[in-house]
This record gives C-alpha cells, sequence and structure tokens, in this order.
C-alpha cells in the first residue's frame, strides 16, 4: 500500500506529437529559402538563343541551413536574365511545362564550353543544390539520400516552385547529384550513375542507345525518333614539329663585351618554357539520328575529320617560368632583406689592414717632426684610391660574385663618359654636358616616370635599375648587389672630387617628381657644377690677368663688364690666397682645404667689412652720405631710377641661387618650422629663417645701386608692395607720388629689419646660400649607408617602369586588345600605389603579378602563333584569319573552327595530329605519309590513324515520348554519357505524367 500512495507512482510520460521533428524544420527551412529567393510559382522564360550560356552571365546565391546539427549550403545558380524597361512581363500559360523541360530539349547550347557540370549534363538554365556543409562528410548512405530526396519533394510540392532542385551526394570529387522538378501535372527524375571504368557493352553508341530505351521504357511501337548529338575530344600534347621560340639570353656575351647596350640595357621577356601545354580539338556532330550514324563495337561512322563542326581550346601551363617575372620577383624579394652592406660582406668596405695602416701611422707620426708633410695624400681622393685597392685585393683572395670583366661592362655602360678620361682633373670628361642633356622624351615615357615616380628612361638612375636587377639575378644575388653598389658609390666620389658630372642626368635643380634616389644624384651634379664654377673662378691664368675676372663674373652670373673689372678686393684676395698657398691648382683639388672655404669666405667678409667701415664710415641712406663703388651689376632695370638719385639708372645685381633641395630635405625643413609653433616669437624666428635667401638679395642690391634704399628694392623685389598715386604739388601740378604698401609699414617688419641688417657685398662675396660641398658630402654619405633593402625599395619603381615599357613595346609586335587592356589598368593602379613615399608591400606584389600575367599572356601568343605557322602563311586573307584565330583561342575558352577540318586553320591543326601519330608510332617515314591521301591512309590497314583515340566521348540521347502510360502526356527525356578512360558517367533526366498515369 505504501508503493501505491507513493506520489511518484502517478506520473507518466506524455508526448506531444503535435511538435515539428527536426525533419519537418528542415523541410520548412527549404521552403522558407525558396520565398526569400522568389522560387515559387512558374514564371515565362524566353527560348535560349544560341551560345547563349557562353556569353551570358551566370549568377549565384548562397544560404546556410541544418538539419539537427548537421550543416547544409543551399546555392541558386542561374543565367542573368536581361529584362529591359518597359517590357511587359507574360503572363504563363496554365499547364505549361516548366522552363527546365522545355531546356532538356533545346539543341542551341549543347556542350558549353564554361559553365556548372549540371548545366553541361542536363542544359537547365536555372537550378538549386543542397550541398553539405564545408566541414561535414558526405551524404553515402542510401536511407540519408532517400531522406533528402523526400525532403525536396515536399518542399516543391508545398511552395509550386519549378525550379529543380538537386542534392549532392556521395563524395564531393565524383559530382553526384540526385534531384526532382516539378510542374503541373508533371515531374522529371534526375539520376545519376557513376562508374571508373567503361563497361565493354556500352562502349559505344548502340549500348547507350539501349540503356536509354530500357530506362524511357515507352509502350508505343515504333518508338519515337532519337535526337542525337555526339563531341569526340581529341588532345595534342606533343609539338614535334615546333620547338619553343624563345631563346634564352646569351650570358656567355658579357665575357665579349656585347653587354653595353644589349643585355645590361633591356630587361629579358619571354617564357623559359612552352606556355602552351595541350591542345584541345572537339568533333562534333551536333544533329543526327538513330538510322544515320552507326557506331558499335565492330564499325564506326563518326570519323573526326568528316565532322561538320570543330572547335578548340588550348590548355595552358600552370605558373609558366618567365624571364621578366622571375627578375621582378627576385627583386622585389630584396624588399624584405634587412642586412647591412657590412653583414652580407662580412667586413667593413673601408676596413683599414696592412700595409696602409702603417702608412697612416707614420704619416701622423710626422706630424711632430720638423719636416714637411704631404697633406695631399691623406685627401678623400687618396682614401678612396687605397679603399678601391683594397676591395680588389679583397676581390682576388676571396671569390667576388661579380668578375672584373662583367663589373667593368657595367660601370662603362652607366658611364660612357669613361671611356677617354682626359688629364686635366678639373675640366669634365668629354659628353659630361652631353650626358646632362638627355635627348627629348616621348610623351609616353614622361607620363609614365611622371605617374609612377621613377626616373626617364634614358637617366643613369634608370640603367642602374635595370644593373642591379640583372646582377641580383644571374651574378651573386644580394652580393653582387652590395657589390655593384659600392662601386656606384666610389664612383660617385671620384667624380665628385675630381669636378667630373654624373652622366645621364637633366641639368638644374632635383626633378620632386622623379624617386628620391634620382634627386640625390641631381643634387651632387648641382654640386659638382658650383664646384666646378667656383675652381674655375679661382684658377690664375698665365697667359691674362685678367681672366680671373672672367672666372668670377662666371661665378657671380654677371654680364657686366664693369663689376669685373673693378673687383679689386678679389683679386687682393687671389694674390693673398697664392702667396699663402704657396702651391699649385692642381694640388687644392686634393686638399681637404676645400671642406672650409665657407668659412674662409665669412672671415673675408669680415674683414673686408672692417676695411670698408675704417675708408667710409657707416653706410647712411641719405643723399649726403659718401656712396660706395658698384659692384655685381647684371643690366638696368627698365627706365627706373634711384629715389635719392634720380640720375642713376637702378640696376638689377647678380644674385645668389636659391639652395636646391630633395624632397627629404623640403620635408625635413617643414617640420623644423612646424615645430616653431603659431606663438609670435616662433613666428619671428620662422621668417627668419626663410629670409637668408632675401637678406642675400638685398646685399646684392645695395652693392650694384649705391645710395639706394628700401623703397628702391621693393620696387625691383616686390612691385606690388609699392604704391604710386599723383598728387598736386604747391604749383597745382600733376607729380607721382609713391610710398610702401601697408603690410611694409608694419612695425618689426621682417622686411625693414633684414634692410638695415644688410651691407653692401655683391653675390661673390657673400657666404654661400649653397653649401656644396656640405650637400655633396651628405649625398655622398646618404649613398654610402643605404642597405640592400633600401636600395631596392628607392629602384622599384623604376623596374616596374621598365618592366611595363617591355611589355608595351613586346605587345605592340602582337597587337592583343585584351593585353593593352591590362596594361592600361595597371599603369593605373601602379601609379596610385607608387606615388606615396612607403607603398604597400602586398599591393605591389599584385602589381608585379599583373605583370606577370601580361608577361605569360604575349609569351603563349607567339607559342600559338609558330605553332600555326602564321609567320610562314603567304596568303594574306588566311593570315589575317590565322591571326584572329589565335587572338580568340587567347580570350575565349574555346573557339570554333571555321570549316572544320577543311578550313585553314583545320588544315594545320589536322597535320598537328598526324606529325604527333607519326612521331609517336613511328611506322610511316615522312614521305610515304605526305605522298599518301587520306583516303589512302585510311584504307590501309597498316597506316598510321590521323588522330589518336579520343581522350573523351560526350553523347546528348533526347526524345519525346508519354510516360508512364501510352495514354500520357508526351514529356521530354534526356540522358547525357560521359565516357573516359577512367570516367563513365550517365546523367539522365525522365519525365513522367503524374496526372494520368
Amino acid at each position: 500500500m505504501a508503493a501505491d500512495s507513493d506520489p511518484e507512482s502517478d506520473v507518466f510520460e506524455i508526448t506531444d506529437f503535435t511538435t515539428a521533428s527536426e525533419w519537418e524544420r528542415f523541410v520548412s527551412k527549404v521552403e522558407e529559402v525558396l520565398n526569400d529567393w522568389k522560387l515559387i510559382g512558374s514564371s515565362v522564360h524566353k527560348p535560349l538563343e544560341k551560345g547563349e550560356y557562353n556569353s551570358g552571365i551566370w549568377e549565384e546565391k548562397t544560404e546556410e541551413i541544418s538539419f539537427a546539427d548537421y550543416k547544409f549550403t543551399v546555392t541558386h545558380h542561374y543565367l542573368k536574365k536581361e529584362s529591359p524597361d518597359g517590357e511587359e512581363k507574360e503572363e504563363p500559360e496554365e499547364d505549361a511545362f516548366p522552363a527546365a523541360m522545355q531546356d532538356l530539349l533545346c539543341m542551341n547550347n549543347d556542350f558549353p564550353p564554361r559553365a556548372h557540370c549540371l548545366v553541361r549534363w542536363y542544359g537547365v538554365r536555372e537550378f538549386v543544390i543542397i550541398s553539405p556543409g564545408a566541414n561535414n562528410d558526405a551524404i553515402i548512405s542510401e536511407s540519408k539520400c532517400n531522406l533528402l530526396l523526400s525532403s525536396v519533394s515536399v518542399a516543391l510540392g508545398n511552395t509550386g516552385s519549378q525550379v529543380p532542385l538537386f542534392v549532392q551526394i556521395q563524395q564531393k570529387w565524383r559530382r553526384m547529384y540526385a534531384g526532382e522538378c516539378q510542374g503541373p501535372g508533371v515531374r522529371t527524375d534526375f539520376e545519376m550513375v557513376h562508374l571508373r571504368k567503361v563497361p565493354n557493352q556500352y562502349n559505344h553508341l548502340s549500348g547507350l542507345l539501349d540503356i536509354f530505351k530500357s530506362k524511357i521504357g515507352c509502350p508505343l511501337t515504333p518508338i519515337p525518333p532519337i535526337n542525337i548529338a555526339i563531341r569526340f575530344t581529341y588532345i595534342l600534347q606533343d609539338w614535334q614539329q615546333y620547338s619553343w621560340p624563345q631563346q634564352p639570353p646569351d650570358f656567355d656575351a658579357l665575357l665579349g663585351g656585347e653587354v653595353g647596350g644589349v643585355e645590361f640595357g633591356k630587361l629579358p621577356f619571354g617564357a623559359c618554357e612552352d606556355p602552351i601545354s595541350e591542345l584541345h580539338l572537339a568533333t562534333t556532330w551536333p544533329h543526327l539520328t538513330e538510322g544515320i550514324i552507326v557506331d558499335n563495337d565492330v564499325y564506326s561512322d563518326l570519323d573526326p575529320v568528316q565532322a561538320p563542326h570543330w572547335s578548340v581550346r588550348v590548355r595552358k601551363a600552370d605558373n609558366p617560368q618567365c624571364l621578366l617575372g622571375d627578375f621582378l620577383s627576385e627583386f622585389f624579394k630584396l624588399c624584405c632583406r634587412k642586412e647591412s652592406t657590412e653583414e652580407i660582406l662580412g667586413r667593413s668596405p673601408l676596413e683599414e689592414e696592412g700595409k696602409e695602416n702603417v702608412d697612416i701611422s707614420q704619416a701622423l707620426s710626422k706630424l711632430t717632426e720638423p719636416t714637411t708633410v704631404q697633406i695631399h695624400k691623406l685627401s678623400v681622393s687618396s682614401m678612396v684610391h687605397s679603399a678601391r685597392k683594397r676591395m680588389s685585393r679583397h676581390r682576388r683572395v676571396e671569390e667576388s660574385p661579380l668578375s672584373n670583366e662583367v663589373l667593368n661592362s657595367i660601370l662603362l655602360y652607366l658611364f660612357p663618359d669613361a671611356a677617354e678620361k682626359p688629364s686635366n682633373g678639373s675640366e669634365a670628361k668629354p659628353g659630361a654636358s652631353n650626358a646632362n642633356s638627355p635627348p627629348e622624351k616621348e610623351p609616353e615615357n614622361y607620363n609614365l616616370y611622371n605617374q609612377f615616380k621613377s626616373s626617364p628612361a634614358d637617366s643613369i638612375t634608370y640603367k642602374l635599375s635595370l644593373c642591379l636587377c640583372m646582377v641580383n639575378f644571374y651574378h651573386g644575388g644580394v652580393k653582387g648587389v652590395v657589390q655593384l653598389w659600392q662601386e656606384f658609390v666610389l664612383e660617385m666620389r671620384y667624380r665628385w672630387e675630381n669636378n667630373y658630372l654624373v652622366p645621364g642626368l637633366a641639368s638644374g635643380p632635383p626633378d620632386l617628381r622623379c624617386c628620391l634616389l634620382h634627386q640625390k644624384l641631381q643634387m651632387l651634379n648641382c654640386c659638382i657644377e658650383r664646384k666646378k664654377a667656383r675652381d674655375n673662378g679661382k684658377r690664375p691664368s698665365p697667359s691674362d690677368s685678367s681672366a680671373g675676372s672672367v672666372g668670377e663674373r662666371k661665378v657671380s652670373g654677371s654680364d657686366n663688364g664693369k663689376a669685373a673689372q673693378n673687383s679689386s678686393g678679389t683679386e687682393d684676395r687671389r694674390e693673398r690666397g697664392e702667396a699663402n698657398q704657396g702651391k699649385s691648382w692642381e694640388s687644392w683639388s686634393d686638399s681637404e682645404e676645400e671642406f672650409f672655404e665657407c668659412l674662409s669666405d665669412t672671415e673675408e667678409l669680415k674683414e673686408n667689412a672692417q676695411d670698408n667701415e675704417k675708408k667710409e664710415g657707416p653706410p647712411k641712406e641719405n643723399k649726403d652720405a659718401p656712396r660706395l663703388k658698384a659692384e655685381g651689376r647684371l643690366h638696368p632695370h627698365g627706365k627706373l631710377t634711384l629715389l635719392h638719385y634720380i640720375q642713376e639708372p637702378l640696376y638689377i645685381p647678380v644674385t645668389q641661387e636659391p639652395a636646391p633641395m630633395t624632397e627629404d630635405l623640403l620635408e625635413e625643413q617643414s617640420e623644423v618650422l612646424a615645430k616653431l609653433g603659431t606663438s609670435a616669437e616662433g613666428a619671428h624666428l620662422r621668417a627668419r629663417m626663410q629670409s637668408a635667401c632675401l637678406l642675400s638679395d638685398m646685399e646684392s642690391f645695395k652693392a650694384a645701386n649705391p645710395g639706394c634704399c628700401l623703397e628702391d628694392f621693393v620696387r625691383w623685389y616686390s612691385p606690388r608692395d609699392y604704391v604710386e598715386e599723383e598728387v598736386l604739388d604747391g604749383k597745382s601740378n600733376t607729380i607721382t607720388k609713391g610710398e610702401l604698401s601697408a603690410r611694409m609699414k608694419i612695425p618689426g617688419n621682417m622686411w625693414v629689419e633684414a634692410w638695415e641688417t644688410a651691407k653692401p657685398a655683391p653675390a661673390r662675396r657673400q657666404r654661400r646660400l649653397f653649401d656644396d660641398t656640405r650637400e655633396a658630402e651628405k649625398v655622398l654619405h646618404y649613398l654610402a649607408v643605404q642597405k640592400p633593402a633600401d636600395l631596392t625599395r628607392h629602384l622599384l619603381p623604376c623596374i616596374i617602369h621598365a618592366a611595363i615599357l617591355k611589355e608595351k613595346e613586346e605587345e605592340s609586335t602582337e597587337d592583343i586588345a585584351s593585353v593593352r587592356k591590362v596594361i592600361s589598368q595597371i599603369i593605373s593602379n601602379a601609379s596610385k600605389i607608387l606615388r606615396y613615399p612607403n607603398p604597400d608591400y602586398k599591393k605591389l606584389e599584385e602589381i608585379i603579378n599583373q605583370i606577370m600575367a601580361v608577361e605569360t599572356i604575349i609569351a603563349r601568343a607567339r607559342s600559338l602563333k609558330a605553332k600555326f605557322g602564321i609567320s610562314k602563311c603567304e596568303n594574306i586573307d588566311e593570315r589575317e584569319d590565322l591571326e584572329r584565330f589565335v587572338n580568340s583561342l587567347l580570350e575565349e575558352p574555346e573557339v570554333s573552327v571555321v570549316g572544320a577540318g577543311r578550313g585553314p586553320a583545320g588544315s594545320i591543326i589536322h597535320n598537328l595530329f598526324v606529325t604527333a601519330q607519326r612521331a609517336a608510332l613511328m611506322t610511316l617515314d615522312e614521305e610515304s605519309v605526305k605522298s599518301g591521301s587520306q583516303e589512302e591512309r585510311r584504307q590501309n590497314p597498316g597506316a598510321v590513324s590521323d588522330f589518336p583515340p579520343p581522350a573523351g566521348r560526350e553523347i546528348i540521347l533526347r526524345t519525346v515520348v508519354p510516360r508512364p502510360a501510352p495514354y500520357s502526356k508526351p514529356l521530354p527525356q534526356r540522358m547525357f554519357c560521359v565516357l573516359m578512360k577512367e570516367d563513365f558517367r550517365l546523367a539522365g533526366a525522365f519525365s513522367s505524367d503524374t496526372s494520368f498515369f
């Protein structure tokens, strides 16, 4: 009784059958997806046009659903419809067949070259696939397959959707699908068979017809005619009579002195292997019936030569090795290297050792002895010379990446003016001036280097990038790059020390549109030009004492003879300098005293100022003040005269040129000025820093116009700041009166302060605004400390520039429209990336990959043109047809052969297969094959077949029969057959009447 009274014994489990099961939830989700995609009900589709599957745009949508814990992916594939505006939608006819059933019988798009496999097998334009998720197992068991098919059938019935719905079963690599399509009173079942081997009884058309007939089970006699479409695919892999046309560059020519502009001036181009691996010929019989053709295990009428339609596609080699692409890739890898020059070479380039240590120590010890010290032996030039000797000795001990022959050839290519060196080191090398005036640039090249921020194609920076790229790939990699760069830096030092201009650079200040390295080299040339001009002005002439004045006029840029004839102060300085020096001019060029020239000029200015104060007293801006002698005049400034001395014309002075600056110096200067802040003191200091050129011009103006005032300077320097107006004097006469503008009268104005500070001094006696010695040393130091990665980053725009120019040159000979379009896109993308100082490496890598892709396309075009013998074709019309055919092969997935096997292209393809067969079987000699006709070779049982056995056979069988009963609706039936060496597939779509069965 105790057990009966226990409350727990009264509890019993209740099963609620109204709760949805997992299967019902899954069906509901499928229906929800179909509703979201608006795939419910029927819709009207236009009949498919020929080739629409190939030319149209295929799109897809994807959703994720689940069956319990099992994930599925639902994908909607469909051909995009073109629905013009204003076109009225047609109402679907009642009881019309679904569009998928109509597509089963359409013959306009058999064997589409580029489409989903279900499109090829069933010819449908729209379908939905339910496939297992990415991380889920394949659906292998029959019960699970049937459960999914039941779900599909229920979902289609509930929604009224007429879109075929497939379920992917078995392993994914097998591409096995089962599905269903429902319409008003009709249903189509999609079934599939997949085997690894072709059964012998089904290895021909007659056996496949038996399967098809038995499957449809048509109760009518005789059976309605069956339409047949057949395609045989033949593969050509052996190109016996055509060797790959790409010739590798002859690197042995380096030792023969043929480098110059032949190898190092040009980037290599082309593929190292044949980029076309296979040619696929598809022979098609599009419309056949059962009684017309015979194909069984004994005899076949399917001769590829007699096929009415030929189409060709080429299989391209995957990532063929291309010379230009390899060059760019290897050079780009240097950007990621972090080693310095010393770490790569394992030593310092200016390492002291052996005898040099002894010589320098002896030279230093002699400083305490009362003997004459030859200081020029310790000059920078001698240090560079000793460094060259040490590097040469290192190369003898340790094998250098670059041989002397290669290195000398490269340096001669970079510095063509070094072939004949003059004996006098103070004069420029022959051809240096010409090298600084590059030939007129083509607009296209100008636009490219301007967009890429690289350098002109004839500049030394551009040539250096090409040489480093080739050295990196063929002559020792990064070690060869470092060695060549060291030699280049030493050459720059040598040219600075000996006043040799760097060739291949445009004259003038640094071009900010070019890369920073190019700007640095231009800055070095500016320094060399200033140093040459200054040194030529110092050099005495033994024949004519007035030659010194001419030299000074060169330095200052004056064209006025009076200023040069009366420059006694400079002559005294030259005499005093010669007395103190006690040595010839040649020893000056090797002395380090030139590094302190700015200091000596400053001291001299102080001395001259003191002499002027003793002789003439302090300068005063009034008419009674004693006037100084005019110096540094250029020419009169129109009809203007001095305000205080109306009879004296106002002269434009010879001024110093502003200091040239590279973009990094400009940025550094901007940062310094920005750090001064916005306070009054900071603004005043910023103005003083920016007024150095103004002060120099004021001093030059005072020297050229003794007795001038600030108003005179403003009238020349800033005419807008001198305001003139007409007024009446006491006698009612109209006179012109002028005064400074309002901003010039502001208290503490920088112009007034600078004018009061400025002393009369011609440009040649002022402290230099541009210290060429210091700037040259900064440039040389900048070059010397560059790591390989930094150097690569500087020169990468030049390499990309050169690569694009090379591809444009190669494309012009091939005339490929798609390539021109891609090159334009590359230029557009590269110009956006390279304009910034630190471009993104990933984006640069994408640019290089695009350049490699263009090279591959051009190489493929050349390969195909060589194989089809376009250059040997004498008929102009046939040649143009072949060129269009080859270009189409590159751009389209499959190209029809005009005239099939009897056209120009078809004959060439036929000969290719015949030659490959002859080489493979080696049963007939060349004469017998050429002399015998096709009919004779076919009748001769011992002759070689023109074509190998087909690599793939595809057969489409179609008919319209009533199923399942004789009184059912006639419905479309279709079976697609694939027969390959290790693949046998039957994809059937069998329709049945669900109303009358």
